[in-house]
């Protein structure tokens, strides 16, 4: 485990407590580390500072000292060295923390700006909390409660603006609830680098929309919607489907690519409703993309695996793993194992102990793409270097050439020689489509298949044995990303009724190839990791929420198909 850098330290005082705090950080983030909120809408930890809505008004001041000498200025009355306060409350947002800086955060003057502020912002607002799609999650409604004056002394007639406004394909703007806080257009300019949005008109008459000819289309635009602090931008899918409090949070990660985002699952009663990204500074700060957020559709798909087959035949799932057990009695000696980059840390674990029952090495197959830079890396598989750590595999397959932007997998080359030399005859696919790995007809034809997956593919079509699995948000595991950061997922939602657990599947199989009992479970699972060495003080339930860095210097000279990424930069050729 690698141990990041202890940053400069800085001491503050806020309302009376000392804190030290980051070189660097602004008042609002030192706030929060002793408990205080600073209210504030336009500010955003991972966006450049703008000070648009004033909402985060504070007093500051500095220990007086005397000009001359540069000795403190001792306060009769108290004995403590003077403060001398600035005459006008200042932003948050914009003031660093500096040594000696004083702050006060709940004063009257801050209570009297605060209200007026919210007084302005609330001027052309409607008063439709109850119907607005940002209702439970609406920062404009929280700190209207906990800072505004509770009473409207504007009477005048609003000004409204256009409703239901199509800016892309995946947000669709409420203009009339914008507070023109400017996060969405900082966003796209400076982080999905497609600088579509902006304002028009002055005043009260000042409207988002975007540029003449462009729309809303970057792979990031629900980015938009997840920092929009009101109601003005919804997910055009999510929109008026579910309210956010009757829906359960469970911690993910994005399995679109080894970049290995952090998400946010919403379901209710097994039913999955959205995806958004969870905070994690040394991944993805507080971004995904959107192609990750529909990934979830998968769950309920028309092709979803939802029964246990021999032969094409519905069964068992014992009758099954028995028949499996016959199959490899018939062909010892001639078994090859696909393992897959798409499965848990965990689950290649088991697949390497059943490689290793059946006295073979397990293959690997590589799926590549063209990466964007930020969190769609080139490597399609979000745990190749799992399979690395795990000993699935000694090596990677080499990365296939991708054509005309679309998805290419391959590495199988090996497994395709030895099939076609008559050498195996019996394939264990553990989650992989062989004749999307590039695996021909006439290859699948010459096999015996045990597949193990969730959904139909020619692979299934032509498996002997078909062991219906779950997919990653109806399970809890592991993923090591592109950083060789090992983090860990929450089961979200059940499989169907038809689907078995991976891991228990895989404990079967080790079972009746190698005549004794295996790890069949996360725990127990978790249990036979310890021996192996970069899992050898880790659990499952304790690794911290942000992942832990491995020790992937071993593996340097690997043929990773990465370029660089948010906060990820390749290691040089040699």
């Amino acid at each position: 485990m690698i141990q990041p850098a202890k940053p400069d330290l800085v001491t503050v005082n806020i309302d009376g407590k000392e804190i030290a705090v980051p070189k660097g950080t602004n008042v609002i983030e030192a706030a929060r580390l002793v408990g205080v909120d600073v209210p504030h809408y336009c500010y955003h930890p991972k966006l450049t500072v703008v000070g648009n809505c004033r909402m985060c008004l504070v007093e500051m001041g500095m220990p007086a000292v005397d000009p001359a000498t540069k000795a403190p200025i001792m306060d009769p009355a108290t004995g403590k060295q003077k403060v001398n306060w600035m005459p006008r409350p200042q932003i948050g947002c914009g003031t660093n923390a500096i040594p000696g800086l004083h702050i006060r955060t709940n004063t009257p003057l801050v209570k009297d700006c605060r209200e007026g502020v919210m007084e302005f912002l609330l001027v052309n607002h409607p008063l439709d909390c109850p119907i607005c799609d940002q209702a439970g999650e609406c920062k404009l409604q929280e700190q209207s409660a906990a800072y505004g004056r509770g009473y409207s002394r504007y009477i005048e007639q609003k000004n409204v603006k256009p409703k239901r406004t199509q800016l892309g394909p995946r947000v669709t703007l409420d203009d009339e609830r914008c507070i023109l806080c400017s996060r969405c257009i900082r966003f796209c300019k400076e982080v999905a680098k497609d600088d579509v949005l902006g304002f028009i008109d002055r005043g009260s008459h000042s409207t988002l929309t975007c540029y003449p000819g462009k729309e809303l289309t970057n792979n990031y635009s629900l980015n938009t919607v997840d920092i929009c602090p009101v109601g003005a931008l919804t997910s055009t899918d999510f929109r008026f489907k579910m309210r956010v409090w009757f829906l359960k949070q469970t911690d993910s990660l994005d399995p679109e690519s080894s970049a290995g985002a952090n998400t946010t699952v919403w379901s209710r009663e097994g039913v999955i409703y959205r995806i958004t990204p969870r905070r994690n500074d040394e991944v993805n700060d507080t971004w995904m993309a959107d192609s990750g957020r529909a990934l979830y559709k998968a769950v309920a798909a028309p092709d979803r695996l939802a029964a246990v087959k021999v032969n094409g035949a519905d069964s068992g799932l014992d009758i099954a793993v028995n028949a499996v057990g016959e199959i490899f009695k018939a062909h010892a000696g001639a078994v090859a194992v696909v393992g897959s980059g798409r499965s848990t840390v965990e689950e290649q674990f088991l697949t390497r102990q059943l490689a290793a029952a059946l006295g073979t090495t397990a293959h690997l197959v590589a799926r590549v793409g063209q990466g964007d830079g930020l969190l769609v890396s080139a490597d399609r598989n979000p745990n190749s270097r799992g399979a690395l750590v795990t000993g699935l595999v000694a090596h990677l397959p080499k990365p296939p050439a991708v054509v005309a932007g679309q998805v290419a997998a391959g590495g199988l080359e090996s497994l395709a020689a030895a099939i076609d030399a008559g050498k195996v005859k019996v394939v264990v696919t553990v989650g992989e489509d062989l004749a999307g790995a590039g695996l021909t007809a006439a290859q699948l034809a010459k096999v015996a298949i045990v597949a193990l997956g969730t959904h139909a593919t020619a692979t299934t079509a032509a498996a002997k044995v078909v062991l219906p699995t779950l997919t990653v948000f109806e399970k809890s595991g592991t993923f090591v990303n592109q950083q060789f950061r090992l983090q860990k997922f929450t089961k979200a939602v059940p499989g169907p009724a038809g689907a078995t657990d991976d891991l228990a599947v895989l404990g079967k199989l080790i079972a009746v190839a190698s005549g004794s009992k295996a790890p069949a479970d996360l725990s127990s699972v978790w249990t036979a990791l310890a021996a192996v060495p970069a899992f050898a003080t880790m659990t499952h339930a304790n690794l911290p929420a942000t992942g832990l860095l491995l020790d992937g210097s071993a593996w340097a000279t690997e043929p990773f198909a990465e370029g660089p990424g948010l906060h990820f930069t390749p290691a040089a050729k040699a």
